[in-house]
């Protein structure tokens, strides 16, 4: 085991490295271009370029620029040059209200899409199983935007009974916290909901024919407990993995359009920002940190298989 997460350790750390080296060189490192222009931005100062040639070292050779930008993102010391903000502490700032988000709609996508796929497999071939297949795609189908409009206009502007949008501090009022996540939170869990759903439900009718489930059926097993302790047991491990990768993108900022549509100020939304005004250094840092989480998660996963399951250990 030991072997097994030193191994996970040194090719986490390889991954963070080569995404640390691509995302500088995709941002500062651009042939036929000027890195001062792109982080400062167009409307940007010959002053203004100065400043961040001599701040950020782009006099300097190129191994030398990578260490200055890794050092400002990791000691938290980069600054927006369109906004004159820190950028760390705006995006500390922003956390809460994505981490909200993040966790209440992962319980939901997670806890729905077991759920619905597990009574798709049971019911195969039935009515429910047909009528979960098309609520599903519908799900998966629906653009996160439109969703979200549609929802806004009929509970919280014609039947109005939630918030049109906003974020409240889950210290500063819980109630208010709540009312105003409910929306955010159904929005964004719907499209993993039915994508979650689809795979757990193709699991079990793959594994639900295996030798060892015959043979714990031949053992005179109930079909409950041949489902919850053989069938689902196995067919879980790919929804781990997606759920971890999902959760981190999120939390990176893979849940831009939510953010948007509802005003809750998140880390998305601010990238979101920093896009349309042409601010680089946000978009450099909240790239970094978004990268960063899904591997780390990602890592994470991989050592809770081996944990569960020692073969994992002997083939990683």
């Amino acid at each position: 085991m030991a072997r097994f997460l030193v191994r996970r350790i040194l090719a986490m750390i390889g991954v963070l490295f080569a995404i640390s080296v691509l995302t500088f060189l995709i941002f500062q490192a651009i042939p036929n271009g000027d890195p001062a222009v792109r982080l400062g931005g167009r409307t940007s100062t010959p002053e203004t370029r100065a400043a961040i040639r001599k701040d950020w070292g782009f006099d300097k050779p190129i191994y030398e620029q990578y260490a200055i930008t890794m050092k400002k993102i990791f000691t938290g010391t980069v600054v927006s040059y369109s906004q004159q903000v820190n950028v760390v502490d705006e995006i500390r700032r922003d956390l809460p209200a994505t981490l909200s988000l993040a966790i209440g709609s992962a319980v939901i996508w997670l806890g729905f899409g077991i759920l619905f796929g597990v009574i798709s497999a049971v019911k195969a071939g039935k009515l429910t199983d047909r009528s979960l297949t098309v609520l599903s795609l519908i799900g998966v189908s629906t653009p996160v935007f439109l969703l979200g409009a549609l929802v806004l206009y009929l509970f919280a502007y014609k039947i109005q009974i939630f918030p049109a949008g906003g974020y409240v501090p889950l210290t500063q009022d819980p109630s208010g916290w709540l009312t105003h996540l409910i929306l955010p939170w159904f929005v964004l869990s719907v499209l993993f909901i039915g994508f979650y759903s689809r795979v757990l439900r193709s699991n079990i009718l793959d594994t639900i024919n295996e030798d060892y489930v015959r043979t714990a059926r031949a053992k005179g097993l109930s079909e409950r407990r041949v489902l919850i302790h053989h069938v689902l047991r196995n067919s879980l491990i790919p929804i781990v993995s997606l759920f971890g990768l999902d959760f981190a993108a999120v939390i990176g900022g893979g849940a831009i359009l939510t953010e948007s549509v509802f005003n809750l100020q998140g880390v998305g939304q601010y990238a979101a920002n920093s896009i349309q005004q042409l601010d680089v250094p946000p978009v450099l840092v909240i790239t970094m940190f978004g990268a960063f989480f899904v591997v780390v998660l990602s890592a994470a996963v991989d050592i809770i298989y081996a944990i569960l399951d020692p073969r994992i250990r002997l083939s990683g």
